[in-house]
């Protein structure tokens, strides 16, 4: 399998392709029941299996909350020792405030046990990141305190967020992050703006754009969803894509390096009785 093309994020080389982690913890963004079903389904080496495939088509990079998934951490460091390759890690914990203020002494316990973890990256979650959002000033208040810290650690800082605003006043005040996490989808599922407009704000973002919900969990097809991100983003920017099996893993590497290269993808496709008559024999 040909290996994914890559891009480079503060200095660090990253795959475009992100392994994303809802559809392995357990956050479908459609019904509890669906979490439920994934919860119970997935263990560390059916984790691992689904990590191992995205390796061996040079996918290293993933995104997710390790310090409360032992799962997680438990399922790459298996997929590691199977391939002998190293996982890039994006951490995204949520951190805690105190109202509105951050906890500065919560905060450092959270990231010294991200960097225990070996986190490479850590972008805030949107729950700690859009609360600082302050439209009135045009700036994340309190966030280049944050930033210090995980510099102070080795780490590369990054924001995840839900708000086109983040990008837009992190770039204007200089803001010390490498990367920003941003929802984007041709349907603009969970999307604060209309598609376009996010669009605009991703091509203008002064540093690499890694966005998520590409298929908009699970409401849209694949091939859609991989043709409208991977057309409209720039080669520097990632893209995450979730997988619950090995199988899903190969389609979605295979679809997106097909939409890359501009070629037909080596997909079978679902067949049912509806489809019969335009089968080829």
């Amino acid at each position: 399998m040909p290996h994914f093309p890559r891009t480079t994020v503060g200095g660090v080389s990253l795959s475009r392709m992100v392994i994303g982690s809802n559809w392995l913890l357990g956050y479908s963004h459609q019904t509890l029941a669906k979490d439920h079903f994934i919860k119970s389904y997935q263990d560390a080496k059916r984790i691992a299996d689904v990590v191992e495939v995205y390796l061996d088509a040079g996918v290293d990079t993933t995104i997710g909350w390790l310090n409360v998934n032992p799962v997680f951490v438990e399922g790459i460091r298996e997929a590691e020792q199977r391939t002998g390759k190293r996982v890039i890690v994006i951490d995204t914990p949520s951190l805690p405030l105190d109202g509105v203020e951050i906890d500065l002494d919560g905060t450092a316990e959270i990231l010294d046990q991200s960097l225990a973890n070996g986190v490479t990256f850590l972008l805030p979650h949107q729950s700690f990141t859009d609360v600082l959002v302050d439209r009135g000033t045009r700036s994340i208040r309190g966030m280049d305190k944050v930033c210090a810290m995980i510099r102070e650690r080795g780490m590369i800082p990054g924001l995840s967020t839900h708000m086109p605003e983040s990008i837009v006043y992190a770039d204007e005040s200089g803001l010390d992050v490498e990367t920003y996490v941003q929802i984007y989808n041709a349907v603009g599922f969970l999307m604060q703006l209309e598609v376009e407009w996010v669009h605009q704000i991703i091509q203008s973002a002064a540093k690499p754009v890694l966005s998520i919900k590409p298929m908009a969990a699970g409401r849209i097809s694949p091939l859609v969803g991989f043709a409208f991100a991977w057309s409209t983003l720039r080669d520097q920017d990632m893209v995450a894509v979730g997988a619950m099996t090995p199988e899903e893993a190969r389609e979605d590497i295979e679809l997106s390096l097909s939409l890359l290269e501009r070629r037909m993808p080596e997909v079978e496709l679902q067949r049912t009785r509806s489809k019969a008559s335009v089968a080829h024999r």
